[in-house]
């Protein structure tokens, strides 16, 4: 970014961004914006609508998934900004990401108004025909979006950290996408049910140990008392996010190139060990608010070595760059 950007006004600079992002994916840039609109109408339901569905407000998974396609949609158009040298894989997920988003938020904010649930919802030929629809339109947007990472791999990038940011946090949103496939499965209590002679009205849930739409933490409603695999499928869905933010932010860290580079590495390592952990805890059925001994010690641990490997990182640069200043002295 050159000194005539960063003195440009705000609103030229928000034109330029959304011009990159252009640049980028136009159908990725034009679905995060409609996403962003549609979620104030979700929004506004949530107050004025007092319809409950598996315990939640009907309009707020709405507003939660139109957000979080926003996002992503977003992200992927800025990362294709680094991917010149691959029109096709741009082309062809940008079109099927865009695609995908749209009818999936088209077929929850259906369910939503229509007083029922999106997932996991076998109830009618209408309700597993939308299930079915949705569930096998993300999996194709999933297993398409490997050719990002693909592509990330094989990229050169100028700056290596945000290069290696890149790379690693598309794999790591991939592997939570696919945590989503967990949800899926009948629990041992509907099969139970359907070998007694009873219609599997739902099939699969958010919760382990428990049914969905017990109490739930504020807004992402994530079980308070049971396992639940929502929790390491969010964190694994925005490492992407999460790594590229810790790179850009590396570019004030007045270091070396191969320190930020390993930074950035050990910080993919802990998100990675993070989302493993959470993911061990969700199936142990273990609430992420109510964890036992054996979570609380895991995490311990983990903040623990984080904490120690940024340390022995922090401490081996300053000791080079001593080291440089002493070679400069002599």
């Amino acid at each position: 970014m050159n000194s005539m950007s960063r003195t440009a006004p705000p609103h030229s600079r928000a034109v330029a961004f959304l011009g990159s992002l252009w640049r980028g994916s136009p159908p990725l840039t034009s679905v995060g914006l409609v996403m962003l609109a549609v979620a104030v109408p979700s929004l506004i339901g949530v107050f004025v609508d007092s319809r409950i569905i598996t315990g939640a407000p009907a309009w707020l998974k709405p507003f939660k998934f139109a957000i979080s396609t926003a996002v992503y949609s977003l992200t992927l158009a800025w990362i294709f900004q680094w991917l010149t040298a691959w029109p096709r894989v741009r082309r062809i997920v940008g079109w099927t990401t865009a695609i995908v988003f749209v009818l999936e938020v088209a077929i929850i904010d259906l369910q939503a108004w229509r007083g029922t649930t999106s997932h996991f919802n076998a109830a009618t030929t209408l309700d597993r025909t939308l299930f079915f629809v949705m569930g096998g339109a993300i999996l194709l947007q999933t297993l398409i979006s490997v050719a990002v990472a693909v592509a990330l791999w094989r990229q050169r990038f100028a700056d290596r950290a945000l290069g290696w940011a890149l790379r690693l946090g598309m794999t790591l949103t991939i592997a939570g996408a696919m945590t989503g496939s967990l949800m899926t499965r009948p629990t041992d209590a509907q099969l139970a049910d359907l070998r007694a002679g009873n219609p599997m009205t739902i099939v699969g849930a958010h919760s382990v140990g428990g049914v969905d739409g017990g109490p739930g933490v504020p807004v992402t409603g994530w079980s308070r008392e049971h396992g639940d695999v929502r929790v390491p499928h969010f964190v694994g869905l925005h490492a992407i996010q999460v790594l590229a933010l810790i790179a850009v932010g590396l570019r004030r860290w007045r270091r070396p190139e191969d320190v930020r580079v390993r930074v950035v590495v050990a910080a993919a390592a802990s998100y990675a060990s993070l989302f493993l952990l959470l993911l061990w805890e969700a199936l142990r059925g273990r609430s992420i608010v109510a964890p036992d001994a054996l979570g609380v010690g895991s995490m311990a641990i983990w903040a623990a070595v984080t904490m120690l490997g940024l340390g022995w990182i922090a401490r081996r640069s300053r000791s080079a760059s001593n080291h440089g200043l002493d070679r400069m002295a002599v």
